[in-house]
């Protein structure tokens, strides 16, 4: 073993980093796919290991891994446990059973080996299905196929300055005066909006119980890996390791109650806090790391005790164990650029890791534009997909169109795959809530069809997809406000109520009144697939007459079946698509888009709660299409339909960046939450002179027509499509496959085929 004295931190880095990647492929042997981001679990140690095989609703094996020695405690006759005091109860006895993990490598303690859905057998209490008090809602999800967000978690931010300024022993503190000083007071047992209901005292009473379980297991957690590290360093024969393990020691003897007090100390509790709720919920949210960080940094630089090259170490294992989203730069509150020395050190630690990583550089006439040109030098230097790139001035201006001063726009931080919210004050279930327009659209097909008494006609059918869109969005708007009525009930936000401005105050969870602000997402997806539908039918039927509307009707049933439905399926197919520029279909795609978002904005929900369009799809693509049949812009049945605000794959030939820019800066709902591009670029661009300038300038023109959101993968398309054949072959591979990055080995060959299409079509 080489002396770690001989070891620089880039070396210790690429240590770490091969680790990683030993670990990973362990998973892949024992778990088989995983289409999501690339968390950072660890399996248990064998002899801790608990294998669990189910089926999932799809009917597809799932293989979970969980920590021999601990066993929920169940509170529901039919299994599983409900309500914060049995869910703290059982999330601390978790904490407690967790194996400590420490690479004597890193600088830092930890990491999480239980998958957060693993633990938990359902999502919902059976006793407030929605099918039993809202039969109406449940008719209507099932119709459309909507995702409405009953029961989702997770997906708002978390303020960590509250931790960092706390502690966990300051939290310890904070939950238990105002525990004693709520349940004093009647007064405190009906929530300050309205719009909530009232809770009692016992529930007030099971809620702070339920806070109280998260930090003490927490500090459980933490004081076990210190004495582990103690341990650890009393055996060390290496003198350089030996003193690292008792800096962990140390570090982490003083976390335990005390608030950091050092960079380092710093990345370490924020790495608690993410890995504490990556298990708990799955939330990956972190927000600006780099302001984060900044008052430790300059306080120590100043000193002479951090170098640049310690910081991007230290910054490094953060990011090693969790792919967190994180913002670097962007305007303040006053429109001032935070962009400073930390921001450079963030991205260069992600750049020295070639990991999977959700790092978002911030890019706007007030931003510091080196940040963006030296973002593009590292997305061509590693491929990997980092970093994706934030239209922050627009999303602010969007976010102030729903009647808020724009500095809460500008306060709010990139927080996951596609979506921004003000930390610590704003509830919002961003990219939990989906209205499938094919499957709108399908509905209102079928129906078109079986009305005699109006013939066919693309005016008709967009009367009709109008009305069933206006009822689809209703339906979620219902939903929402009978998943806030029950979800502290059923699974509060425990993890991140801790870090929230509001609920350990009020004794309410952020999902029931804990939060000052509460605007709930809502995206459509499927655009591109519905915009060509329409003009296709336009184009081939109505315009010239090739085809009939009884013969479409006709191969949609038969799934283009025989070579004339196959004749037909490709004359809908090649005519000019949403992104060609200038065509029919795309301003079919603003329509769909103006429309879908004047439905939204047109009413809260009926409780009151604001509602703000976006257009993503995540990795919906293959789950939302396999439920509709085909469609007429010549997709086949259980195709996946089109991702988020992007053209279809093969829009044009020549597949030209400008063109996409164009068509999806052209359909932003532009009311704070994003349309994201997705793009996938040759490497060989950076090599052109100019090259990088070039992609920068992409990027920022695209921000000026009004675009939010850049996700772009530099792939070798010949070593993308290798690694297809045989994803053992490449290991390393990096992805982004819509706003999550991940191991290419890691996804399933359907979520492989996703990317691989978008190469092929794009060139």
């Amino acid at each position: 073993m080489t002396q770690m004295k001989n070891l620089t931190y880039q070396l210790r880095i690429e240590q770490l980093r091969a680790t990683k990647l030993a670990q990973t492929q362990e998973k892949q042997a024992l778990i088989g796919s995983m289409d999501h981001d690339d968390w950072a679990l660890i399996l248990p140690p064998p002899d801790r290991r608990k294998i669990v095989r189910t089926m999932s609703t799809s009917g597809m094996p799932i293989t979970d891994c969980l920590i021999e020695g601990y066993e929920p405690q169940e509170t529901h006759p039919e299994g599983d446990f409900f309500g914060p005091k049995a869910v703290g109860a059982n999330y601390r006895a978790l904490l407690e059973a967790h194996p400590v993990y420490i690479d004597p490598v890193s600088s830092l303690a930890g990491g999480y080996m239980v998958n957060f859905s693993s633990y938990r057998k359902r999502g919902w209490n059976p006793d407030i299905a929605v099918g039993k008090l809202r039969p109406d809602l449940a008719e209507a999800i099932a119709l459309y196929q909507l995702q409405p967000g009953i029961g989702a978690g997770q997906h708002f931010c978390q303020q960590l300055q509250i931790g960092l300024e706390l502690g966990w022993g300051g939290l310890l503190d904070k939950i238990r005066r105002y525990r004693d000083a709520n349940l004093a007071s009647s007064e405190a047992l009906t929530p300050e909006d309205a719009r909530f209901s009232p809770v009692t005292s016992a529930d007030m009473a099971d809620f702070y119980s339920g806070l109280e379980d998260i930090v003490l297991g927490t500090q459980n957690w933490i004081r076990r890996h210190a004495e582990t590290a103690r341990v650890m360093a009393d055996a060390e024969p290496d003198a350089a390791r030996r003193q690292n393990l008792s800096e962990i020691a140390a570090v982490n003897e003083r976390l335990v109650t005390e608030p950091p007090a050092t960079f380092r100390e710093a990345c370490q509790w924020i790495l608690w806090y993410q890995m504490l709720a990556r298990m708990y919920n799955g939330s990956g949210s972190l927000g600006r790391l780099d302001v984060l960080l900044t008052p430790y940094y300059e306080r120590e630089v100043a000193s002479g005790a951090l170098t640049d090259e310690e910081a991007i170490f230290h910054v490094a294992c953060l990011l090693l164990r969790d792919t967190a989203y994180l913002q670097l730069g962007g305007p303040d509150a006053a429109g001032n650029d935070v962009t400073n020395a930390v921001s450079y050190i963030v991205l260069e630690a992600a750049h020295r890791l070639k990991i999977p990583a959700n790092v978002g550089v911030c890019v706007g006439d007030q931003v510091d534009p080196g940040l963006l040109r030296r973002g593009v030098e590292v997305l061509f230097a590693d491929k990997t997909g980092v970093p994706k790139f934030l239209g922050v001035e627009r999303t602010a201006e969007g976010f102030a169109r729903n009647g808020f001063d724009i500095a809460l726009g500008r306060e709010r931080a990139y927080s996951g795959c596609h979506w921004s919210a003000i930390p610590g004050r704003e509830y919002t279930l961003n990219d939990c809530v989906k209205i499938n327009f094919a499957a709108v659209f399908e509905v209102t097909w079928k129906e078109m069809f079986a009305d005699p008494t109006v013939p066919p006609s693309v005016a008709n059918l967009w009367a009709r997809f109008t009305e069933h869109l206006r009822r689809g969005i209703r339906t979620i708007a219902a939903s929402l406000d009978f998943h806030l009525e029950y979800m502290h009930r059923v699974f509060p936000e425990l993890v991140l109520d801790l870090l929230c401005y509001g609920p350990i105050e009020r004794g309410l969870d952020a999902s029931h009144g804990g939060v000052e602000f509460y605007n709930l997402c809502l995206d459509g997806a499927a655009l591109a697939t519905v915009a060509d539908s329409f003009a296709a039918l336009e184009q081939r039927v109505e315009r010239e007459g090739r085809l009939t509307w009884d013969d479409i009707a006709s191969y949609i049933e038969t799934d283009w079946a025989g070579p004339a439905g196959e004749r037909a399926r490709l004359m809908l197919r090649n005519i000019p698509r949403y992104g060609s520029g200038g065509s029919r279909a795309d301003e079919w795609a603003v329509r769909v888009n103006q429309t879908f978002t004047d439905l939204v904005k047109e009413a809260p929900t009926p409780d009151g709660f604001n509602l703000i369009p976006g257009l993503f799809s995540w990795a919906n693509t293959i789950p939302m299409g396999k439920s509709v049949g085909a469609t007429p812009n010549g997709r086949h049945a259980g195709a996946p339909i089109s991702h988020g605000a992007n053209p279809d794959p093969g829009y044009r030939k020549d597949g030209a960046p400008t063109a996409m820019a164009t068509a999806i800066a052209s359909v932003q709902p532009g009311f704070g939450n994003t349309a994201p591009m997705q793009m996938e670029l040759d490497p060989m661009l950076s090599k052109d002179e100019g090259g990088i300038d070039n992609v920068a300038m992409l990027i920022k023109t695209h921000f000026d027509l009004g675009g939010t959101q850049i996700n772009l993968n530099i792939m070798d398309a010949e070593k993308v499509l290798e690694a297809h054949k045989d994803p053992s072959q490449y290991p390393d591979l990096v992805v982004r496959v819509t706003g999550f990055s991940a191991y290419f080995a890691s996804l399933s060959p359907e979520f492989r085929q996703l990317v691989v299409d978008r190469i092929i079509a794009e060139g």
